[in-house]
């Protein structure tokens, strides 16, 4: 048995390579192309439990290319049914190893790893702590990934004010324009919450957050909250 995994998780790995390499010939290879690749190619694995999934993420992960990248989260999305909260161990390890921008970490964070914290809040403490580290993207993480959790209206117990205040003045822009995404949703959920987060906290928070938080307001509340108090 498991030498017929191992068989078939090399041809997966082949096919997915196969794949990739026609369709990246053209230099302007779009994101819906290597989605395509990563669901039909899924459809060849025969062991699909997360084990194995994420053995062949890791696989992929490990080649350090942004179309590969693609296609493990994924793979990762697509188990979500058997996540667990060890599950985010895996997970938090892919965040810092193998994320190195803000595209890998949005794909990750608003799909898979969204998913996870989503079913698990509890998880959330651990997720705070990501705000002190050092690389951007893992500080970006903390914000972006409260976002599918919010859409899913599956956020009783995360604090998402709780971290917009540790990173309210980041010093890298795309964390700033991370958390005021993140602000923007929330603001479709709890309008009045963040209305007066954001008038509370106006004079500190900077210009992109700012702008990024109060897009989804009406022209009348956008004014009331830009007038300086």
């Amino acid at each position: 048995m498991k030498n017929q995994i191992a068989i078939n998780n090399n041809s997966v790995l082949f096919e997915v390579n196969k794949r990739l390499e026609d369709v990246t010939k053209n230099s302007n290879v779009k994101t819906y192309q290597i989605r395509s690749i990563s669901s039909s190619v899924f459809k060849l694995i025969d062991n699909k439990s997360i084990a194995n999934i994420l053995l062949l993420c890791e696989k992929l992960l490990e080649k350090r290319k942004w179309e590969y990248g693609v296609i493990a989260y994924d793979w990762a999305f697509r188990i979500k049914t058997q996540y667990s909260k060890d599950t985010f161990f895996v997970f938090e390890r892919w965040l810092k190893t193998y994320v190195t921008g803000w595209g890998d970490c949005d794909d990750f964070c608003t799909h898979a790893f969204g998913e996870l914290l989503s079913q698990y809040n509890t998880l959330f403490p651990k997720v705070v702590q990501w705000t002190e580290h050092p690389d951007f993207w893992v500080r970006r993480a903390a914000a972006v990934i409260l976002i599918y959790p919010i859409k899913k209206m599956r956020f009783n117990e995360l604090e998402p004010f709780t971290i917009v205040d540790r990173l309210m003045n980041d010093e890298h822009d795309l964390v700033l324009k991370g958390y005021g995404w993140m602000l923007k949703i929330y603001s479709t959920i709890k309008p009045d919450e963040v209305y007066h987060y954001v008038k509370n906290n106006q004079m500190i928070m900077p210009r992109v957050s700012f702008r990024y938080a109060i897009e989804k307001y009406d022209d009348y509340t956008r004014k009331c909250l830009m007038q300086k108090n």
